[in-house]
């Protein structure tokens, strides 16, 4: 009985340390989600607004107007930590929306080519396969190079191949369930292919879908930091962590914070959402083993 016991109590501390570890990056994320919704609303400052006579300030000195420029300003004297919370509801709302764009589309694609199969998953797999073989940072250079500037012009040059991920895991999850034994009760008692799709086999697919979103969101964060640190897909009325780091990049000798605070930032926010999905992908996978 001291074996089942102390073998009891072991488990029951990983599970919890295994929660504490989900909850750390959880906090972050709702902390960002926080100044993403209410920053702008505590900043002052317009983040776009130049003042030349407070260039390159450093961190915690006063402006021109007796304000302190907690990270410091740039060189065209534009409050550096305005210019981040500003970009974290850019970054936040960019990742949600393409997150959720990519989550419905891939659902439907996956959800038609798992359960009907033949010549439709064949032609939608092969879609799939021909998408994957395009790099899709540069598909998207070149739709948002094409496309006027604009926010849902990343969200769409995102959204182009990133649907593909939730595709494949979508359908790989219904072929696996679809010829279970319920699934085949279901069947002969008259279930309808919309109940039967939304009743015993899509709960099947939250669990990897909440994971792999998370982990998409930070790949999207990253490229949408990558396309604006290019100058592509964003105007310069908006406001990008990596449009801040690439104003700073000549500067950094000098004026390290003006690339170093929305860098650490960035890094922040897709380790904490990357910890995150990965606790998340544990759980799926313990729950489904059971």
């Amino acid at each position: 009985m001291s074996g089942i016991a102390t073998l009891v109590m072991s488990r029951r501390r990983a599970t919890t340390r295994r929660r504490r570890g989900g909850l750390v990056p959880a906090v972050i994320i709702g902390l960002y989600l926080v100044v993403a919704v209410f920053g702008p609303l505590l900043i002052s400052y317009d983040p776009v607004r130049t003042h030349l006579q407070d260039r390159l300030l450093a961190p915690g000195a006063t402006t021109s107007t007796g304000a302190t420029a907690l990270l410091g300003t740039d060189a065209l004297g534009r409050d550096v930590l305005a210019q981040i919370v500003y970009g974290a509801r850019t970054s936040v709302f960019i990742g949600v929306v393409t997150v959720a764009v990519c989550t419905v589309i891939g659902l439907l694609i996956g959800f038609v080519a798992g359960y009907y199969r033949g010549w439709v998953d064949s032609v939608l797999a092969r879609l799939i396969d021909i998408l994957q073989a395009f790099p899709g940072i540069l598909l998207a250079i070149v739709i948002a190079g094409v496309f006027t500037p604009s926010i849902w012009t990343i969200v769409l040059a995102l959204s182009v191949t990133g649907w593909v991920s939730f595709a494949r895991m979508t359908r790989s999850v219904v072929l696996s369930i679809r010829e279970r034994y319920w699934i085949d009760a279901a069947r002969l008692i008259g279930v309808g292919t919309g109940r039967l799709l939304r009743r015993h086999i899509l709960p099947f697919t939250v669990g990897p879908v909440v994971a792999m979103a998370t982990l998409e969101f930070a790949l999207i964060v990253l490229a949408e930091a990558g396309l604006s640190f290019l100058g592509i897909g964003l105007p310069a009325s908006s406001s990008s962590w990596g449009q801040t780091i690439a104003a700073g990049k000549e500067y950094l000798s000098s004026a390290w914070w003006i690339s170093a605070a929305p860098g650490i930032a960035l890094s922040i926010l897709v380790i904490s959402v990357g910890l995150l999905g990965d606790d998340l992908t544990a759980r799926y996978g313990r729950a489904r083993s059971r």
